[in-house]
């Protein structure tokens, strides 16, 4: 079958492409720019259109054409698919359709999913459970890639809220690592992200199980309505001392992460010298909290958090690891509405930097209202953490934060380079 993909170059349709591409299916995709996901694709054998979306990215004998949430019916490649009769469906629509071939583990929650997704993936593996892996980010025990095919029972999937896209899941197990106040130009608030996450666990059938985090407690408000068939885990568990100890990768945030795994891993009957070894030797995912080298003695980390809640996590890990050195946060906010909506937690998020450098806001494609583009910058914020008295400034470019940073970085600094837009390339 030859299948379409408009977005193709996201994370997590790219993954879902990988999989098409496994199962014997022609992949064809289009995205606005070329990126290391599009090359990897194309090596992979799926054809790639680079640039502007066009009707004739379509190949004849198309019979499935499956689009990203950013993509609008007005795009030209939806058009011409519903001008051929070609089905269609949103990536959430059609890994749903997936979910229900397999026992489908999800993992969901405002943080923390894909590192979570990654350790359940690898101990499925190590127990040789030999699990399909759909993930949000690349793994580099599955040869750099955020895909992996399997030939047993179970579908791994981090499964994302934004724009209520886990309600199209059917999962077997439900893992949620905590609920905040994320994707609010989806929910508008967080009673409305409340109300979903409940729906979304009401998916879980009878002889399936909800692991769930006993330390948030707007999930543990809402899971204790599922009785018996909630499995809970906290960094207060007599495990969660022996896991400090042994886990490579920094922070309580992934103590907890680790922690979701290891009851997940005990349902599925996984013996635990299995679990506690890929504890021990797994250093972490693509662009989270990733050493990418040095400059002028400092250590150079990529991170994808773009959160508030997020960036104090990385900073507090980076703190806790490296005490006595001096932190710098280079940060790339990622779309306005979220700056807004969250402004008073983004105030305070970079209080345990040294050092905070602020670029322009990455406007998300499709995700932007005019509104918000008026209301608000990184100029404004860089103004409040000076305020604040943090050492800040905001540059306009990744060229003037680049050599700004290459003639102030010095032998021990952290420079942790944060967002989830295109800051990467700074590195």
């Amino acid at each position: 079958m030859n299948i379409h993909f408009t977005g193709i170059g996201g994370i997590g349709a790219s993954a879902l492409a990988k999989y098409y591409l496994s199962q014997g299916h022609n992949v064809s995709g289009s995205d606005l720019s070329s990126s290391e996901i599009t090359e990897e694709l194309k090596k992979s054998g799926a054809k790639i259109f680079i640039g502007k979306h066009a009707a004739l990215n379509l190949p004849a004998g198309t019979k499935k054409s499956v689009y990203t949430a950013a993509a609008s019916f007005t795009n030209p490649e939806l058009r011409e698919a519903q001008k051929r009769k070609i089905k269609i469906s949103s990536y959430a629509e059609a890994v749903g359709e997936l979910t229900k071939k397999y026992k489908t583990i999800t993992i969901s929650g405002a943080h923390g999913k894909s590192t979570t997704t990654a350790l359940i993936a690898l101990i499925l593996r190590e127990g040789y459970c030999d699990p399909t892996v759909i993930v949000g980010t690349k793994i580099k025990e599955f040869g750099n890639s955020n895909f992996r095919k399997g030939y047993g029972p179970y579908l791994v999937l981090e499964a994302d809220e934004w724009n209520k896209s886990f309600l199209n899941y059917h999962p077997y197990l439900a893992v949620v690592t905590n609920i905040d106040a994320e994707h609010l130009d989806t929910y508008k608030t967080i009673e409305a992200v409340e109300e979903t996450f409940t729906e979304y666990l009401s998916k879980v059938p009878r002889d399936g199980a909800i692991i769930v985090n006993a330390d948030d407690p707007r999930l543990k408000k809402i899971a204790g309505k599922f009785g018996k068939k909630v499995t809970w885990y906290s960094t207060y568990d007599r495990e969660a001392e022996f896991i400090r100890r042994i886990i490579r990768i920094p922070g309580e945030h992934n103590v907890s992460n680790a922690l979701a795994a290891l009851k997940t891993a005990r349902l599925l009957g996984i013996h635990e010298p299995n679990i506690m070894r890929i504890f021990s030797c797994f250093n972490g995912c693509w662009r989270r909290f990733e050493l990418k080298g040095y400059i002028n003695g400092a250590y150079l980390f990529n991170d994808y958090g773009h959160h508030p809640r997020e960036i104090k996590a990385t900073i507090n890990a980076a703190r806790s690891r490296f005490p006595f050195r001096r932190i710098w946060c280079v940060y790339q906010p990622h779309q306005r509405q979220r700056l807004s909506y969250l402004w008073d937690d983004f105030i305070t998020a970079f209080d345990h930097a040294d050092r905070v450098c602020l670029l322009p806001v990455y406007d998300a494609a499709g995700r932007e209202t005019i509104s918000a583009k008026k209301k608000i910058n990184s100029s404004r914020l860089a103004k409040e953490l000076i305020f604040r008295g943090k050492d800040a400034r905001h540059f306009f470019s990744l060229k003037k934060a680049r050599e700004f940073i290459t003639a102030e970085a010095r032998t021990g600094d952290i420079i942790l380079v944060m967002g989830a837009g295109d800051i990467y390339k700074l590195i």
